[in-house]
């Protein structure tokens, strides 16, 4: 592939969820600048019962980041600005993801990902994931529970266990195995996110490698009937594009098809 760019990016986070930088309207610059016609906007979900309240928004900063994307499509008429929220599946969120943010907030959509998974009684984060069978399998039931749920136009950066899991051994291809089948199955696209080709390259026995995307993981999803969508996972606007040329490159490379979020509108 010769130096594509995408023009739809659906994976952007504000200052709000207290680990990114700039506003909505920052983004929008920067996405016009850039070329993008089609911007999503998803901050962390604020939850109602405030878990994980240091990497999220919290639930009074809600009707303020409405308005801040409402006022941005007025601002911006040549751009596309979708609203919606990154999220975490709780079968106890169900109500407030369906009721609350898709219904009364009018929200466009919903981006699945795991950050946390349960694990022996407790919320584990996947920073603390180890190379052991069934606490990847665990992390992998998880992520395929995310996507049963029905909520979620995709789910994000599928291979990120990669960052924590140096070797790609027979656990890690089971895992990735039973995602990539029940992908094909529900028919939720999968994310090549180019925010791990912007990360610091991690050490592994076979020498340095971005984080994630994980190449096998890519590769074994070729034998699969799914589809993908690159995404920047901006957490500043000067990264509304940042790397995304090698993450498309990586969907070419493996023959993948990437989705149609078309009837996606604000």
């Amino acid at each position: 592939m010769t130096k594509a760019q995408i023009t739809k990016n659906y994976h952007t986070h504000t200052w709000r969820c207290k680990h990114a930088e700039g506003d909505v309207t920052d983004y929008c610059r920067a996405a016009t600048a850039a070329g993008i016609t089609v911007l999503g906007i998803t901050d962390h979900t604020p939850l109602p019962d405030n878990r994980w309240p240091s990497v999220r928004m919290d639930m009074a900063g809600l009707p303020a980041y409405c308005r801040a994307i409402d006022a941005a499509r007025d601002r911006f008429p040549g751009l596309t600005v979708l609203k919606g929220l990154e999220c975490e599946y709780d079968a106890a969120y169900e109500n407030f993801y369906r009721d609350e943010i898709l219904g009364r907030h009018g929200f466009g959509y919903l981006i699945g990902a795991v950050h946390y998974f349960p694990w022996d009684g407790q919320w584990m984060r996947i920073h603390c994931l180890r190379r052991e069978e069934k606490m990847m399998a665990a992390y992998a039931e998880y992520f395929i529970r995310s996507m049963a749920s029905g909520l979620f136009a995709f789910m994000a950066h599928p291979d990120a266990f990669g960052i924590f899991c140096p070797d790609w051994d027979a656990e890690a291809v089971a895992c990735s195995r039973e995602m990539l089948r029940a992908a094909e199955s529900l028919g939720v696209p999968l994310e090549i996110n180019a925010y791990g080709l912007r990360k610091r390259p991690i050490e592994t026995p076979s020498g340095p490698r971005a984080p994630y995307p994980l190449m096998p993981f890519w590769e074994l999803a070729a034998e699969y009937d799914i589809r993908v969508i690159v995404n920047s996972d901006a957490h500043r606007p000067a990264d509304i594009t940042g790397q995304t040329d090698r993450a498309l490159e990586i969907a070419d490379r493996f023959d993948l098809r990437l989705a149609d979020l078309s009837h996606l509108t604000p």
